[in-house]
């Protein structure tokens, strides 16, 4: 189905956030007769988006139902609403398709793309690669589950996009086909929407599907679970690794990030790395897998590994207030992400960590807490189970606020010691999104 194809038929587009709104713009604007679904008001989305619903966009609150089917030629479906939520057997028997927003912009973009996934470090690959490549290449479009929607590449002409693809916006592809794919790592997430961590694998391998033995697949050698599903990978497999020399791929040498392929070898200087931290090495060698694969060239790949600040809210330095230094990771959302966090850190850590509960467990903090915790402050509705798996690690409090929290670390540490804030939890019981948390958390610190 092609542009053109959709004049004058009724699309259905669901879930009304940024990505939504931008799908529906793009196919009104093609002559569909576009109406936009979400469980939420009018006025609530309105009020959220900060503007207004276009005039020739039909809005319903609530969710497409059995009952429209017949009259609806395609679905687009925002990343933030769970499959299930439609009417999926009577969709597949009427043969509507439900494609996910990266879908549709597939479907529009005219250039090659270079996807990445993962449970952690997504943004900061795909930030890194699109500085990479814009040294490279004129036209770049960077977006995807970061930023910008992928629609928005619509009607230019590109050399590459580089997206970050979240699992759920993989669940909705088709034909979605990039001619570098990356999964930086497995790890639990989303328990809550996902039946078991197996489903959610497959949603993240789905970046691979369509891929072809030209195109590369670039996959991270230390993580068994993705390791165990490589082998169903069609495209030519790039590893990296932080343990082990790689015949073809990226490693750790010492103090040298090293890429081999096609019988050649660069080497790129460990410290020439602003971003701290031993994920955000592991970060860098995938980054450098990735656009090498792309063409990007090797001075242009060093100019940024070496100029790159990191993104705020990823680990990222605070101030040192009295020999303890403080790092605000507000992004780590799950148990894997501050599992990277804490390994990044030679010295004995304070680790705030809580918020909405997932349903994850925790317990795989509890070897590396035991290790080097000085302490743990908990905050969120998830503190009272963490408490309980976390227990016999390193002392542990409970705070009401974040400022609290971060008083009572500043009480607690020692000069030599960091505090990370990394929660380990989405934000929404106590904040909107993980950066107005991670502001929250600047600010108690700056005040101390």
């Amino acid at each position: 189905m092609n542009m053109g194809h959709l004049e004058g038929k009724n699309v259905a587009v669901v879930g009304a956030g940024r990505s939504g709104l931008l799908s529906a713009r793009l196919l009104a604007g093609e002559g569909a007769r576009v109406t936009l679904w979400d469980d939420r008001s009018r006025e609530s989305v309105e009020r959220t988006l900060g503007e207004r619903v276009p005039g020739g966009i039909a809005f319903r609150q609530g969710m497409v139902e059995e009952r429209e089917v017949p009259v609806t030629a395609l679905v687009v479906l925002s990343p933030g609403v769970p499959r299930g939520k439609l009417p999926l057997v009577a969709l597949a028997a009427a043969g509507v398709p439900v494609w996910g927003e990266i879908e549709l912009g597939f479907r529009r973009f005219d250039g090659r793309v270079a996807a990445i996934t993962g449970t952690n470090g997504k943004s900061t690959v795909t930030t890194l690669v699109g500085r990479m490549a814009s040294r490279a290449f004129r036209k770049v479009f960077v977006g995807g589950n970061l930023g910008t929607p992928f629609v928005a590449a619509s009607g230019a002409r590109w050399d590459w996009c580089v997206l970050e693809a979240s699992s759920f916006q993989l669940e909705s592809v088709e034909t979605f086909h990039p001619r570098i794919a990356a999964l930086l790592n497995l790890t639990e997430d989303h328990s809550d929407r996902y039946a078991g961590f197996g489903e959610y694998a497959e949603a993240k391998m789905a970046i691979f599907r369509n891929q072809e033995p030209e195109d590369a697949a670039v996959v991270n050698a230390d993580d068994p679970q993705v390791s165990a599903r490589a082998v169903s990978i069609r495209a030519r497999i790039v590893p990296f690794s932080l343990t082990r020399p790689m015949a073809e791929g990226a490693f750790l040498d010492g103090k040298e990030l090293v890429h081999r392929f096609s019988g050649s070898e660069e080497r790129y200087p460990r410290e020439a790395l602003k971003i701290r931290g031993l994920q955000n090495v592991e970060n860098a060698l995938a980054a450098i897998a990735v656009a090498r694969g792309m063409g990007v060239p090797p001075s242009d790949v060093l100019a940024e590994l070496s100029s790159f600040p990191g993104l705020p809210h990823r680990v990222e330095f605070v101030r040192e207030v009295r020999g303890v230094s403080y790092f605000n990771d507000s992004k780590g959302t799950n148990v894997g992400a501050v599992l990277a966090a804490l390994e990044g850190f030679p010295e004995p850590v304070v680790l705030i960590a809580g918020g909405k509960d997932k349903g994850v467990d925790f317990r795989p903090l509890r070897e590396p807490l035991a290790r080097k915790g000085r302490a743990v402050i908990l905050l969120g509705e998830a503190a009272a189970r963490m408490r309980r798996e976390l227990a016999g690690t390193a002392p542990i409090e409970v705070a009401g606020t974040v400022p609290g929290a971060v008083r009572a670390a500043a009480g607690t540490a020692r000069a030599g010691d960091v505090v990370v804030f990394s929660p380990a939890c989405s934000s929404f019981d106590m904040f909107r999104d993980f950066e107005e948390r991670g502001e929250a958390f600047r600010t108690a610190v700056m005040e101390l």
